[in-house]
């Protein structure tokens, strides 16, 4: 094959780990030489970004040039790389994350065909020239002059799997027994799911370990966060959730021994082992069950087929105050903008109650509920209750994994995208 350039856009965390990295795995294996096959990411800005994607991105062995989202309008507007890269003749403009108008502009500026991975929508399909789906319903939902354009590859995140061998290491490296139960607890990456999180999820592994002592427990810490921010949340004097709560007082054990990771332990002696390496497949996959809270956790928890209960604590409804418009300036207002906020959420609350509204992806996905979502004034006794019920009826977990993986896409899909993007350069499509 002549020299060619594959580009990738992509943007936030989720997008880097669970789509970009097994993709340029697949490109690599098939073309090793990257006077072959060049391949590059571009970051486009992203609201959940951490400010890590490039350092990951830079991680994998397989790309050969990266460009940060701090430099990415210069580029989509004028076409000019912070760095000065040059473009081969022929190439592929891959989107994998951010608006599907990107891949379209940047396209036609370089000459290249365009493909666009498809979880859920296509956009721009008279200009994008091939689309890689994610399963069959968005193709059926397409209409039929361009449904030639689609090619069903099934699921990228299927594809983000850990191996026997990583999760032993994983294992070793916490010191815990892969026979006992481990529930991962995610609290959140964000002050205002923290605050809530970190000591509903204290008070609730103290009240799972009380009534079954082999459960064990680790916290998979956000990449923009470090286990020293993380117990700024448990701590009473500076969060008043922790009271409310009813969370017991916890003690960051940061070099337990050598070599050894730190953990958290509570004044009642349950340990949380903390793991910070990221992305954390390798032990969200060995976990018995995870609590979490809403947002990209639960669409690559449900990717990987680990079981998840979805906390939606109401006690700090200020909290929510992400509204816009006229809405957003009121709930801002010095002095009555918190009362405002207040009979907002609970008016929006009562709402979503009542039209049994849907939050976590994996439920979004299926259109019913297959990962339970508790929503409301939430009690370490109550959340509890529910891990135990699923703890003493493993079968309930084995149907929340079927029911996972039934759907999502099949795995396999970043090497079908390899064979689409390898048709495109050889002209056997486009």
């Amino acid at each position: 094959m002549a020299p060619a350039d594959v580009l990738i856009l992509s943007n936030g965390p989720g997008e880097i780990t669970t789509w970009v990295k097994p993709v340029v795995t697949a490109l690599r294996q098939q073309h090793p030489h990257p006077e072959e096959l060049r391949i590059s990411v571009v970051l486009s800005p992203c609201p959940n970004a951490t400010g890590q994607e490039g350092a990951i991105a830079r991680r994998y062995p397989e790309v050969d040039r990266v460009q940060e989202a701090r430099h990415f309008w210069p580029f989509l507007l004028w076409g000019n790389t912070h760095e000065g890269w040059d473009w081969r003749d022929r190439g592929i403009v891959l989107f994998l994350g951010g608006d599907q108008i990107y891949p379209v502009v940047i396209g036609r500026r370089l000459g290249y065909k365009t493909v666009v991975y498809a979880e859920w929508f296509a956009n721009w399909r008279r200009w994008v020239d091939a689309f890689a789906a994610m399963n069959a319903d968005l193709v059926q939902r397409t209409p039929e002059r361009w449904r030639a354009k689609f090619t069903i590859i099934g699921d990228l995140m299927g594809d983000a799997q850990s191996t026997p061998e990583a999760q032993a290491t994983v294992a070793q490296r916490l010191g815990i027994d892969p026979a006992r139960p481990l529930i991962g607890l995610l609290p959140g990456s964000k002050p205002a799911k923290l605050t809530q999180g970190v000591p509903l999820l204290l008070a609730t592994a103290d009240a799972i370990r009380d009534r079954c002592p082999t459960a064990q427990f680790v916290i998979p810490v956000a990449p923009t966060l470090d286990p020293a921010t993380l117990l700024a949340y448990a701590d009473r004097d500076r969060n008043a959730m922790v009271s409310i709560f009813h969370s017991p007082g916890v003690t960051l054990i940061p070099n337990p021994t050598e070599g050894a990771l730190p953990y958290l332990k509570t004044d009642s002696g349950t340990v949380l082992h903390l793991w910070t390496d990221f992305p954390a497949y390798d032990l969200t996959t060995q976990c018995t069950l995870c609590l979490t809270s809403v947002g990209a956790n639960t669409a690559e928890l449900g990717a990987l087929g680990v079981p998840m209960i979805v906390l939606l604590p109401t006690q700090q409804l200020e909290a929510m105050n992400a509204w816009d418009g006229l809405l957003g300036l009121l709930v801002n207002v010095p002095g009555v903008g918190r009362l405002i906020n207040l009979a907002v959420n609970r008016i929006f609350l009562a709402y979503i109650q009542r039209r049994g509204k849907r939050f976590a992806w994996p439920n979004l996905w299926a259109k019913r509920e297959i990962v339970p979502e508790l929503l409301g004034p939430l009690t370490a006794a109550e959340v509890s209750d529910r891990v135990l019920d699923y703890l003493h009826h493993p079968e309930k977990l084995d149907t929340m994994r079927q029911d996972l993986r039934a759907v999502r896409g099949e795995t396999g899909a970043a090497q079908k995208l390899v064979t689409l993007i390898d048709q495109i350069l050889a002209d056997k499509r486009h």
